[in-house]
This record gives C-alpha cells, sequence and structure tokens, in this order.
C-alpha cells in the first residue's frame, strides 16, 4: 500500500508539472519532456522499491501503454489541422511520407545491417522503428489548435507527417517479423506480406478511418437537435472517435494508426468552423499529456537501471547517423524543388524528431516474436529517442521563432502575449 501511494504522489506531482511547465518553458530553448525524462532517471535513481520500468520484463505493457497514447496523439492531430485534404495542398507531408520515410528505411536498414553487423530482420526493424518521426513529442514544431491560424507550411508539414507515417511504417515492422526465421518458405511469407501487409492493411486502414469519420461526423453534427450528443460531452467523444477508429479497424485486421489519423481528418472537415473541434482537440490534448507523464517518467527510470547498458559504438554511431546525417540529407533532397523556402526545406529536414511511436514499433515487434540483440535495439531506439529528445527540445523555440522572424510574421509566444494581454483587458 505505501508503494501504490508513492506512485500516486509521484504521478501527481509529474501531472502538476506538466500543467505548469510548458507556460514557465515557452520563453526558454528547453521542453518539458527533457524534463520529465531528468524526474524519471531521478525518482529511480532513490531506493524507493518502484516496479521496473524494464520494457523487455514487461514488453505486453510497454506495447499497450505506448500504444494508446499514440492513437490518442493522432486524433488530436488531425483535429488541429486546419487545411483541407488534397494531393496539391499536402503534397509536402505526402512527399515526406512516401518519398522520405521509404528512404530513410532502405538507407538505414543496409547501413545497420551491412556495416554495424545487425542481423537483416533486426536491422529492417530498427529501421523500421526509428524512421517514423513522432506525433506524440513534437507539439513545439507543430500547428496550433483548431482555427488559431498557426499552420505555415513548416508546421503543417511536420504535423502532416507525423499523422501519417504512424501507421505507413507499420508494413515494414511486418516485413522485419516475415524476415525472421520460420518453416514456411520465404517466398510464401513475403508475398503474404505483399498481399495482407501492405494492399489489405493499408486499404483496410484507409476505408476503415473515412467511414469511421464520416459516421461520427453524422452523428455529431448533422443529427437533429433534440437527439443530438450533448456539447459538454464532445471531449469523450473525441476519445470515442480514437477508440472506435481504431478498435474496429485492428479488429478487421488494418491498419489502426492510420485510420484514427484519418478518421480525425474526415471529422475536422466536416463542420470546419464550429467551436466543438477546439473541445475535442483540448480532451485529447490533455489525456495525451497524461500518458506522456508515465511514459516519460518510466523511460528515464529504464534508462538509470540500465536501458543504455548494451548500446555501443557502432550503436551510438546508427542513432547520430540518422539524425544528423540521413533525415537532414534525405528531407533536403526529397523537397528540393519544391515551393518552400531553402529556411523551411531545413527546418523540416532537420526536425525528424523520434519518441513514443518509435518504443511502440519496438515493444509490439518482440512481443509477437523474438528477435536477435534484443536488448541492443532497445538500447540504440532509447539513445536515439533520448537524443533527440534533448536535440530537438532545446532548438525547437530558438529556431521556429527565427523561422517566424523570417517571414515576417510574430513568433507564438508573441502571439500567446498579445491573446494573455486581450483576456486581461
Amino acid at each position: 500500500m505505501s508503494l501504490y501511494n508513492l506512485g500516486l504522489v509521484v504521478l501527481g506531482v509529474a501531472i502538476l508539472a506538466v500543467a505548469w511547465l510548458p507556460s514557465l518553458l515557452k520563453k526558454f530553448p528547453l521542453s518539458y519532456p527533457i524534463v520529465f525524462v531528468g524526474l524519471g532517471a531521478l525518482v529511480y535513481a532513490l531506493p524507493l522499491g518502484l516496479p521496473s520500468p524494464d520494457p523487455i520484463t514487461h514488453v505486453e505493457f510497454a506495447t499497450h501503454l505506448t500504444e494508446l497514447c499514440v492513437i490518442v496523439a493522432l486524433t488530436g492531430t488531425g483535429l488541429k489541422i486546419d487545411r483541407k485534404f488534397s494531393r496539391v495542398r499536402w503534397r509536402a507531408p505526402l512527399k515526406l511520407v512516401l518519398i522520405l520515410m521509404v528512404v530513410s528505411i532502405a538507407g538505414f536498414w543496409v547501413v545497420a545491417w551491412r556495416l554495424a553487423g545487425l542481423s537483416l530482420a533486426s536491422a529492417l526493424l530498427l529501421a523500421a522503428t526509428l524512421a517514423p518521426t513522432d506525433p506524440v513529442l513534437a507539439g513545439d514544431v507543430q500547428v496550433g489548435k483548431p482555427g488559431e491560424g498557426r499552420e505555415d507550411n513548416v508546421r503543417f508539414a511536420l504535423t502532416g507527417e507525423a499523422g501519417l507515417n504512424d501507421g505507413l511504417a507499420f508494413p515494414f515492422v511486418y516485413l522485419a517479423l516475415a524476415l525472421l526465421p520460420a518453416a514456411v518458405p520465404v517466398v510464401e511469407r513475403l508475398t503474404d506480406w505483399a498481399l495482407m501487409d501492405v494492399l489489405y492493411r493499408l486499404a483496410a486502414g484507409v476505408a476503415g478511418g473515412w467511414l469511421a469519420g464520416k459516421v461520427l461526423s453524422f452523428l455529431i453534427f448533422d443529427l437533429p437537435h433534440r437527439i443530438r450528443i450533448n456539447p459538454e460531452a464532445y471531449g469523450f467523444v473525441a476519445l470515442a472517435v480514437t477508440l472506435t477508429a481504431y478498435g474496429i479497424t485492428e479488429l478487421a485486421h488494418g491498419y489502426g494508426f492510420l485510420a484514427v489519423f484519418i478518421a480525425a481528418v474526415t471529422l475536422r472537415a466536416h463542420e470546419r468552423s464550429h467551436e466543438y473541434h477546439t473541445e475535442m482537440h483540448e480532451f485529447t490534448d490533455q489525456l495525451e499529456r497524461l500518458l506522456i507523464v508515465v511514459i516519460l517518467l518510466l523511460f528515464g527510470g529504464a534508462l538509470v537501471r540500465g536501458l543504455l547498458e548494451p548500446l555501443t559504438w557502432r550503436g551510438v554511431g546508427l542513432g547520430l547517423f540518422l539524425l544528423f546525417l540521413l533525415r537532414p540529407m534525405g528531407g533536403m533532397l526529397t523537397l528540393w524543388r519544391s515551393r518552400l523556402s531553402w529556411p523551411e526545406q531545413l527546418v523540416i529536414s532537420f526536425f525528424g524528431i523520434r519518441g513514443i511511436g518509435s518504443f511502440f514499433y519496438l515493444a509490439y515487434a518482440l512481443n509477437k516474436q523474438a528477435f536477435p540483440d534484443s536488448r541492443e535495439l532497445w538500447a540504440i531506439t532509447g539513445f536515439t529517442v533520448l537524443t533527440s529528445i534533448i536535440l530537438h527540445g532545446v532548438l525547437a523555440t530558438p529556431v521556429m521563432n527565427w523561422l517566424d522572424r523570417w517571414h515576417g510574421r510574430p513568433t507564438t509566444l508573441e502571439l500567446d502575449e498579445r491573446a494573455e494581454a486581450e483576456i486581461s483587458r
């Protein structure tokens, strides 16, 4: 019981901090995820007898906790995008997902396999795990709340990319599983992967998300007023969108991540200027922050409890290669000759933030089958995510402020100060 009460105290303090820290830190080049990883490390360094945060020992718990956090974040991400979907308007995020992510996975796979010495399947799993950018920890470089107007090219591209690639990286995770030794011939496994894991699951994810978004839009906005959902419950409606779209699509063996994001975008397109979109987004944002607190505390605890012990210099090199070379150079080449200015291309290419989604993919695959060097895979992933949290967390505010000033528009901080001044009047 004392351990339980201690856990409540730690969680309560952390939740209070996540409500308070963003407003305190917005003037400084520091993000709250850095603080919570450090807090988790501090708490677990003390002899308090807390449960083990090892993601391999508790792989099923790690899978479902990170899964829930990502799908809630994807709903919030889809709801806050103001721009209507079309191939022209969404050209930048589509290129980042369909070209840059695929090329990044292929390039990282080859380097991890041929140069770093990982097995073929493990190298591909690591590539698929680290390739997607994260919708959870990238709030400082994403668009603002629904209808707020803070949707420039850079923030929109990074937001759209984070929403789409968490579903589109899944086929490569399944390909890594298919490459493990098995009794079934490899040709048969690859054929099944192409038909089921690529064609069917992607189609089911898109169709399931679109259908869920349409049905929920009708229930929310188009029913007569006398039977319409109570406006006070719109936060719960956002959670219903998340769980329904994800659950139904997964039951149909489609990609639930993709379905959740598409459902949220479809819902956002219906009655685009309605104030309930803001209410739904606010609820998902609060729930997402609660889940982030738990995950980052456990991540900090895992770091001090030996998560990085199997890390070698080749693992360090792989993480730095992805963050400092492959993503930035690949992004610049992908966006070359686009309508974006060179500072916009540079910022988009650099801020390929890794985070909770990477934890989920790795936990999911290891929960399905045993991979060689699983401890090393977790160490490399943990190092890469930690480096991304620190690097991008420190640089996000000054870089985005620089970009806003370069375009001659007010920074996010200046807009917040103006809004606070208006409220105080």
